[in-house]
């Protein structure tokens, strides 16, 4: 593109961010050395987004948007092929094996278009196939995860991803994903407590709003997630959030003036 690059990768490890930083700095301290310039060549963070790759067309997905986004971002005629933008990857998934760079992978993004072989006519149809679906109406909410999201995949792949990154997302991490990872952990609290009092889900919603076991778990959810009181009171079916908020804060003058236990002296 014009100011910003996309791209799709695999690692085995957990080493993305010392991967990024070592490619922007290298390409970044090339470019200067040769067009004999100095500063910074990108601006703020790269967006990272996490791609199910488990077979189920996410990854195809995620590879399609950026093979068909010189088209959409209208560097392209209508009548040249996609193969004519030099900036693409597919001009390497359309050459013979002998010819690609040894860290670009194909069957796995050809096997989702139903291309099973890597031969001169399999790459043809998978052309074909990516011309086609340039061709037809494209559905913008299909792209919107790439866009505004943080991942690309089902909603098991989103819990394991937030049960993953559980306490340790900063302030570079996007408002939407903070929030949630808090819904993802409040509702790991709620697990635990609605087991503990041998209550199942929809006893909150049977139980009064005033239950001192509601009571305890909105306290804790207050007290060890960033949710709101709103969507506490919500969650646990416990009325106005006006009427939780001043619950909690009579619970908490209570607590800190109860009187400490002396211990009995012998």
């Amino acid at each position: 593109m014009r100011n910003h690059f996309h791209l799709v990768v695999e690692t085995p490890n957990a080493n993305l961010v010392a991967g990024m930083r070592w490619l922007l700095s290298t390409y970044t301290i090339r470019l200067n050395h040769r067009q004999k310039l100095f500063g910074h060549v990108f601006s703020g963070r790269y967006k990272a987004i996490n791609v199910d790759a488990s077979g189920t067309g996410y990854l195809r997905t995620a590879c399609d948007y950026v093979h068909l986004n010189p088209v959409r971002a209208r560097l392209m005629g209508s009548e040249e092929r996609l193969l004519a933008y030099p900036w693409s990857s597919l001009l390497w998934y359309l050459a013979a094996p002998a010819q690609r760079p040894g860290w670009l992978r194909v069957d796995r993004l050809m096997g989702e278009h139903g291309v099973g072989e890597d031969t001169p006519a399999g790459r043809k149809e998978f052309e074909r196939r990516l011309e086609q679906r340039r061709r037809a109406e494209s559905d913008e909410s299909e792209w919107k995860p790439l866009r505004r999201g943080w991942f690309l995949g089902s909603e098991e792949f989103k819990a394991k991803l937030l049960e993953r990154m559980a306490g340790q997302l900063g302030e570079h991490h996007s408002g939407q994903l903070r929030h949630e990872s808090a819904a993802a952990k409040g509702e790991r609290i709620i697990l635990t407590e609605l087991k503990r009092v041998k209550w199942r889900d929809a006893d909150l919603a049977r139980q009064p709003k005033t239950h001192p076991q509601k009571l305890a778990m909105a306290t804790r959810l207050r007290r060890e997630t960033t949710l709101t009181i709103r969507e506490i009171a919500d969650r646990l079916r416990m009325g106005s959030w006006k009427s939780l908020n001043n619950k909690l804060y009579l619970a908490g003058r209570l607590k800190d003036k109860a009187p400490a236990h002396k211990k009995a002296k012998k």
